[in-house]
């Protein structure tokens, strides 16, 4: 099956107050990630291209030596092996990652993660 819905895919803390959803094809991902507040992905790099998108909040972004507030509605483009890391500021944030090529670590494994539970129109529970 080919459709999901984001609060059925099962989700995993990757660092503590961050919580991530993953969907895959087998080149690109996508990851919802919910930032508790507080809570902070650290300076990092890796050979992934991934764009980020603010959904909900505001997240205090850093990639390279520039720094800035998105909101709601905006986002940021990470080139492979840049250094970035992000953090919630004024409460928690969610935000969508999308990858490439996929990044396996980041990978929720459940069969649901391909949208495997997500029932066709007419389809529910009795």
């Amino acid at each position: 099956m080919t459709f999901f819905e984001v609060k059925r895919l099962p989700a995993q803390q990757v660092l503590p107050g961050i919580e991530l959803r993953s969907v895959n094809l087998e080149n690109v991902m996508m990851t919802f990630v919910e930032y508790a507040a507080g809570s902070e992905v650290p300076t990092h790099e890796h050979r992934h291209e991934q764009i980020t998108y603010v959904l909900e909040g505001t997240l205090e972004v850093t990639v390279g030596d520039e720094r800035r507030l998105l909101s709601a509605g905006e986002g940021v483009r990470i080139p492979p092996y840049t250094e970035h890391g992000s953090r919630p500021v004024q409460g928690p944030a969610k935000a969508l990652d999308a990858w490439s090529p996929v990044p396996h670590r980041l990978k929720v494994e459940a069969p649901s993660s391909r949208g495997d539970e997500v029932p066709a129109e007419g389809e529910g529970p009795t």
